[in-house]
């Protein structure tokens, strides 16, 4: 098995990729996403739906953004929590994550 170091020089760590939530709703909702989604399709004609399925995809983009800049975010934050804890130098961790944004 290889170490976390060696997974990120080899390009296969994706958090991305792995991270599925374990809310008991996540799975429901993404039923009925589906599920409505479907309607949409039977309901539109095909230039209309590509229409819809174009929003949706720029809605997935900003999106993925958003979590690309909140997963940042907090690495940043609990890597400073974890060196104020280690240096016990107080108020370090909020400076460390405010002067990366």
């Amino acid at each position: 098995m290889e170490s976390i170091l060696e997974s990120l020089y080899h390009g296969n760590l994706h958090p991305d990729e792995n991270i599925i939530p374990d809310d008991p709703q996540y799975s429901i909702l993404r039923k009925r996403t589906s599920d409505v989604i479907e309607i949409w399709k039977n309901r539109l004609s095909a230039e209309e739906f590509d229409e819809l399925e174009a929003l949706l995809d720029l809605y997935g983009q900003t999106h993925g953004m958003e979590l690309a800049a909140s997963f940042k975010y907090g690495f940043r934050l609990g890597a400073g929590i974890m060196v104020e804890v280690l240096t016990g130098e107080e108020g370090l961790a909020g400076r460390l994550s405010m002067q990366f944004p």
